[in-house]
Parts: structure tokens; sequence; C-alpha cells
């Protein structure tokens, strides 16, 4: 994507292409229209500890996001600035109750599941116990948070399309990463009706479609 917004202003998100975090932002940052250039930081090659990239997050995480002059970092603060920076389309709906619950969910993802499944923990667990225990404690893990959230969905307040009415926002930026990394782990949820209803409507929204890891992976350069 271009590395500019209106006025010049550069952003550039230094992200990996399959890190479910850096997936949040890249669909929040293509819901606002927020042009940006990436800059592929590789978990796998270790490129997230280089001093480089250090200096940008001292954790040694994606994503990181330069923009109006700053360096963001940690995914859910990346879009609490971008929704107060830039309000349209708002990520949160405007009733405080709403938003209560909006983040619950977000939180419930980013906050719960996703930490003990990254790939620091994975390696951890095989280290310990093996390749079989990594897969079963990252399904069981997958599973038991994606049950847990479609009962948050289950609310007389969440009608419409998306996870809260009919404009995708904060639960969905953080949803459908994580229903991509259970598929990715063989994680089925035909099972769970809102969520599955969630993924088809966002499966067919064009910022959802520029986001997808498989629309910034890399290509093998050509024979």
């Amino acid at each position: 994507m271009a590395a500019t917004e209106t006025g010049g202003a550069r952003v550039v998100l230094h992200d990996y292409w399959r890190s479910s975090a850096a997936y949040r932002v890249r669909i929040a940052l293509a819901l606002k229209s927020v042009a940006y250039q990436r800059v592929v930081v590789d978990l796998v090659a270790g490129d997230q500890r280089a001093p480089a990239h250090l200096a940008l997050n001292p954790q040694g995480l994606v994503p990181a996001l330069e923009i109006d002059g700053l360096v963001l970092t940690q995914s859910l603060a990346i879009l609490a600035y971008l929704d107060e920076t830039r309000p349209d389309p708002a990520l949160l709906p405007a009733d405080a109750a709403a938003r209560a619950r909006v983040r619950a969910i977000a939180l419930a993802i980013a906050c719960e599941v996703h930490p003990v499944s990254n790939l620091s923990v994975l390696a951890r667990i095989e280290a310990l116990a093996g390749a079989d225990a990594r897969s079963e404690w990252n399904r069981d893990n997958i599973s038991r948070g994606l049950a847990a959230v479609e009962r948050l969905l289950d609310h007389p307040g969440f009608t419409g399309r998306f996870c809260h009415g009919d404009r995708p926002g904060l639960a969905d930026c953080t949803l459908i990463p994580q229903l991509y990394n259970a598929s990715r782990w063989g994680v089925g949820f035909d099972h769970l009706p809102r969520i599955s209803a969630v993924a088809r409507a966002c499966a067919a929204h064009p910022a959802f479609l520029a986001a997808h890891p498989e629309a910034v992976a890399p290509r093998a350069p050509a024979a």
C-alpha cells in the first residue's frame, strides 16, 4: 500500500503476515482508509530480536506502527489511537454499555486466547512436552476461547451482520484474526452460529480482504 495519507504524513507498519496482532491493525487501517507501507518482520527468522526492531518495540513483538511522528505498539492501543485520531468510521458504538461489551469481546481474544497461543509460548510447550502437547494445548485453548466468545456474542444488543450492528468494529478486528489462526490449527467453528455469521460478513468486506494474511504473504520470486 502507499506510504502516505492525505497531507503527506508517512505511515509505516512493521508486521508479520501471520501475526494475529498485526492482522488486527491491518484491518483497522483498511477500515479507516489509512494508506501505509509495510516493513516485514519475520518472526520465524527472529527479526523481532534485531536491534533495529527492538529500538522500535522493546518487547520484540509486532506490530509497531509509525504514524503522526509517533511509534505505537500493542495492537489494541494502536486501534484506540486510530479511533481517537481518525474517528470515521468508528470502531466502537456510541452507547457506553455497548462499547463495554465490544471491548470485552476484543479483550477476551487479545488478552486471554491469543497470548497463550503465540509463538514463544508454543515453542516453550514443545520444548517441555513435545510437538503433540503443543498442538493439543493450542487447539484446546482456541476451542475454549471461541466457545466463550460465542456466548458473549449471544446478547440482545449484538444484532446485525457483524459483532455489533451492521458495520465492522473493534470486536471484528480481533475476532477475524483469531478465526484465521483457528483454521490453521484445525479448530472448526461451524457449530458456533453467531461467530460463523460474523465470519461470513467479514469475508465479503473489502477491508478484511485487503488485510488477510494471504493477501500480504511473501511471494516466491518468479522463475
